[in-house]
């Protein structure tokens, strides 16, 4: 079987502008990176807001597995098989972080035929949009130290600063660190630590931004530590915005590239879905609705997470209403949460299968709670038997009353995933979603903190309750008391479970949801619950991905797919 890169290398990509060309962006528009990437200019952007948008498709998943399931792999073939039936199609995608390229994922590209190019330059460097965001991160970080060591005229409590340090690279031993040690001239002691980039409220702040004067307006809202007397100190009160904004001008601007089949794609933020809201950035989203008829975006990890924080956080800031969604499924992630063991997946296992449906049952019910018509894509891998994909697709259609599709576009490209293609567009052509009452919000906004995480837990995990320390539940009404009670809730937890417990496969029901932790995100306009054991600074696995990189003679580089 071809490897990802002998696909792509037998690929010849076409000129960054002959993809703008489709969507109608001009030549000027383009702020090329080479030939074959390109930003789009803010100024052309700005000159969109008059046309009516396409139609918001949705790729989420059911809770990921070591097996793996093609969620962006599906997204990409999908953009290639509505652009097949003659849609005129654009993809979103989120920028990949090299924490997961070097550590358990490897790259972020699609795979097989369904990928978009160039992949080593989008896995790695890509236009400097990742680098753009930490270095700001970091500058206000070096702001805040500077301002304690020359006076502290803002009568910062050093043991009180929540803006951490940032690095794009999983590194456990960065969790907690000590700065300001070596005497006087280095600054004053304190605990300090980073968290990875996707996890920094920049990259949040970014990605929801609806323009520059947003972006800053919501820059200067970032709290970044607190007074003795428990008063919040923002960035803007440290007169870090202006430079923290040049930083991000370029990296504002989405980024174009294109799929092996041609389909123009944009790829901009990378936000994680388990830590973060796991969505690329509404300024990318809204530009491909202004120029497409269809635009098929993806959300984080499962749809317990990142579809959930689509729905109430990106909806609900930016005023998207998805036409449909999507859920990806695999044979071998279903036979996982049935029990299997991975050694074992290559084996027939129908009981196990019968089994993990309930995982997909749930995702399934959870996306219909915010009105959102949905069907199901089998992404087919080679092991699969018949029976197994047969008992997928009509547990689908008999006991779920959804439409489910086997699709081969890993190996066949958009002829693979084109009877998905003809149900997505059917769906989001009706002229009414599910059950006629449209696209509503799990929550509103004047329901208190709480009682906003406590109704994600048990309508979207299934959870029986939450439960948190004093100083949590403290920490909560003090929020709704200052008045970041309306801000959505973005949770933070593992994503390989409906629970807390990532070891807890299936659909599990009955449990209970600790909360260790509550950021406010003041900038990104929401409140960040940590459960359980999760952390904003990865660790490598035992044998991560970057063990098998190489650059071969002829410069190519391997270990990315």
């Amino acid at each position: 079987m071809a490897s990802d890169l002998e696909i792509a290398e037998g690929v010849r990509l076409r000129p960054i502008r002959e993809v703008a060309e489709e969507l109608d962006i001009p030549e000027e528009a383009l702020q090329p990176y080479g030939r074959e990437v390109a930003k789009v200019d803010f100024g052309f952007i700005q000159g969109l807001a008059e046309r009516p948008r396409g139609r918001l498709v949705l790729v989420t998943a059911i809770t990921p597995t070591p097996a793996g399931e093609g969620k962006t792999t599906t997204t990409i073939g999908l953009g290639d098989g509505l652009r097949r039936l003659g849609k005129r199609t654009a993809i979103c995608l989120r920028e990949p972080s090299l924490g997961p390229c070097f550590g358990m994922k490897g790259g972020a590209t699609g795979g097989g035929r369904a990928q978009v190019a160039p992949m080593d330059r989008i896995n790695l460097h890509f236009t400097g949009d990742f680098h753009a965001v930490a270095a700001a991160h970091n500058l206000l970080a070096a702001l805040i130290d500077n301002h304690l060591y020359w006076g502290n005229a803002l009568a910062i409590d050093a043991r009180r600063v929540v803006w951490r340090r940032t690095l794009d690279m999983n590194d456990r031993a960065l969790r907690r660190i000590a700065v300001g040690l070596g005497g006087p001239a280095n600054g004053f002691p304190r605990e300090d630590g980073f968290e990875i980039t996707s996890a920094s409220e920049i990259m949040a702040v970014l990605c929801l931004a609806r323009d520059r004067a947003d972006l800053e307006r919501r820059l200067g809202q970032m709290v970044v530590a607190f007074t003795r007397d428990q008063k919040p100190i923002t960035a803007a009160e440290l007169g870090a915005v202006g430079a923290m904004s040049a930083l991000l001008r370029d990296a504002l601007m989405p980024n174009l590239v294109q799929t092996l089949e041609h389909t123009p794609a944009f790829i901009h933020g990378g936000p994680f879905g388990n830590i973060a809201h796991g969505c690329n950035s509404v300024i990318a989203t809204e530009t491909a609705l202004r120029l497409a008829d269809f635009v098929v975006t993806e959300a984080g990890f499962g749809a317990d997470l990142g579809a959930e924080k689509f729905f109430n956080i990106v909806c609900r800031k930016a005023g998207f209403e998805p036409a449909c969604a999507v859920l990806v499924a695999t044979v071998r992630a279903l036979k996982m949460h049935g029990g299997v063991p991975l050694k074992d997946l290559a084996q027939e296992n129908l009981p196990a299968l019968e089994k993990g449906l309930a995982n997909l049952a749930r995702h399934v019910l959870n996306v219909r709670k915010f009105g959102v018509p949905a069907v199901v894509a089998v992404n087919r891998f080679t092991g699969d038997s018949e029976a197994e994909l047969a008992c997928v697709v009509r547990y689908c259609t008999e006991e779920l009353g959804i439409g489910a599709h086997v699709c081969e576009h890993w190996a066949e490209g958009s002829a693979g995933i084109e009877e998905l293609a003809r149900a997505v567009v059917e769906l989001a052509e009706r002229p009414k979603v599910l059950d006629g009452r449209g696209f509503r919000l799990l929550y509103p906004d004047d329901l208190p903190l709480w009682a906003k995480m406590r109704t994600i837990a048990t309508e979207i995990y299934g959870a029986a309750d939450i439960i948190a320390d004093k100083r949590v539940r403290d920490r909560f009404r003090a929020l709704d008391a200052q008045g970041y009670g309306r801000l959505p809730v973005c949770v933070a937890k593992t994503q390989y479970s409906f629970s807390t417990d990532p070891d807890l496969k299936g659909a599990p029901s009955g449990h209970v949801v600790p909360i260790r932790e509550v950021r406010l995100a003041g900038g990104a306009e929401f409140v960040v619950v940590i459960c359980g054991d999760i952390m904003t600074m990865p660790g490598l696995s035992r044998r991560p991905a970057a063990l098998d990189f190489e650059v071969d003679a002829e410069g190519r580089i391997r270990g990315l797919g």
